[in-house]
């Protein structure tokens, strides 16, 4: 037995946004076990990643919206995932995302945050949105100001200091 969800899936000029698999663990566990995850919650054992990754689908279960899967175009590889969450704790929807070991530096978070903000905005009737950025975390503050969100307010996410970033408001057609 299997639940079923429906996912839309999204493409992009390189990139297919879709539902999580269960063959997407073992990447998402390598990037939840290593120090790229610092700024996302930590590293965590292979457990703690398996319940994450549970709670990506239990999200777009019970709000109707969460994590996309980025799979390469060219390869079909995860690339990383990219999309809106809005936890029991957060005050709002918020955009986030985070890129796989080796798929940096591509441009994928950007064109995936853009379709993904698009989407929410568009068909989801969420935003603008917000995204949580640690102080320390420069790559996502610059992908944040690339995608025209400005500085908010300072803040505290599950103990940790954020700033907290304001994105544009979706144009709807």
């Amino acid at each position: 037995m299997s639940l079923r969800l429906d996912i839309p899936v999204i493409e992009t000029e390189r990139l297919i946004l879709r539902g999580p698999r269960e063959s997407d663990f073992e990447a998402v566990a390598a990037f939840g076990a290593s120090p790229r995850a610092n700024f996302v919650g930590g590293s965590a054992d292979r457990w703690e990643n398996w319940r994450n990754f549970l709670a990506v689908i239990g999200h777009w279960a019970l709000r109707g919206y969460g994590f996309w899967t980025l799979e390469e175009k060219g390869t079909g590889a995860p690339a990383g995932r990219v999309g809106v969450i809005k936890h029991e704790m957060w005050p709002e929807p918020e955009l986030g995302w985070h890129v796989f070991d080796g798929f940096e530096g591509r441009g994928h978070a950007y064109e995936a945050a853009v379709a993904t903000r698009d989407h929410a905005g568009r068909e989801m009737g969420l935003g603008p949105l917000i995204s949580h950025i640690h102080p320390d975390n420069a790559r996502s503050i610059a992908l944040a100001e690339r995608l025209g969100a400005t500085f908010e307010r300072e803040g505290t996410l599950l103990g940790e200091p954020c700033r907290v970033y304001r994105h544009p408001k979706v144009e709807t057609l």
